[in-house]
């Protein structure tokens, strides 16, 4: 499967620059953010990608949504996938809003209020990612999914770090990493 971390959102832009949440909620991409979902959607063309799984966070539907245009897919939003939850960018918006915006994602199974309501651990993070890893290598097909995700989730399933809008391959079958350092 091939892992996306979503294209650059308002609260990454001024997090780097600061290094303190600068408290805004489900952020939204920046201009490019969405020039990196657009690079994505092209780069997605030839790979043979047969399903979409994003994150409810607006930054990942937002990254997604491209890549399903170009692609003719739906996108399915689970959030398992979702970054940790850690910052006031964590606090998603509720699933009847993201539903009016996106009325082509399927949405089913998600709650209303889906997003944690206190910091996640890092090893319920890792427990998710282990879970998540499990589900799709049961998968004949797995190697056809796109997952658009997170930095921290990202880093819990493949123990690497990555930039917005990078694409990294991961195979479910291989062994998990053994842990991961979690410094941005």
């Amino acid at each position: 499967m091939i892992l996306l971390r979503h294209g650059q959102s308002e609260f990454n832009l001024l997090f780097t620059q600061t290094k303190r949440d600068p408290g805004i909620v489900d952020p939204k991409l920046t201009p490019l953010g969405h020039q990196q979902a657009q690079a994505a959607a092209e780069a997605l063309r030839g790979e043979g990608i047969r399903r979409i799984i994003a994150s409810p966070y607006t930054r990942a539907l937002e990254t997604a949504a491209p890549i399903a245009h170009a692609l003719g897919l739906d996108v399915i939003v689970n959030p398992v996938v979702g970054e940790r939850y850690a910052f006031a960018c964590d606090i998603g918006s509720p699933r009847t809003e993201l539903e009016r915006l996106w009325p082509h994602h399927d949405f089913t199974g998600i709650d209303e209020i889906w997003w944690p309501q206190i910091e996640e651990p890092v090893e319920t993070l890792a427990g998710r990612a282990t879970r998540f890893r499990a589900e799709m290598a049961a998968l004949r097909d797995w190697a056809d999914t796109l997952v658009v995700s997170h930095w921290g989730f990202i880093l819990a399933m493949t123990g690497q770090k990555v930039v917005n809008g990078q694409l990294l391959r991961c195979d479910p079958t291989d062994p998990a990493p053994d842990g991961f350092s979690w410094h941005h």
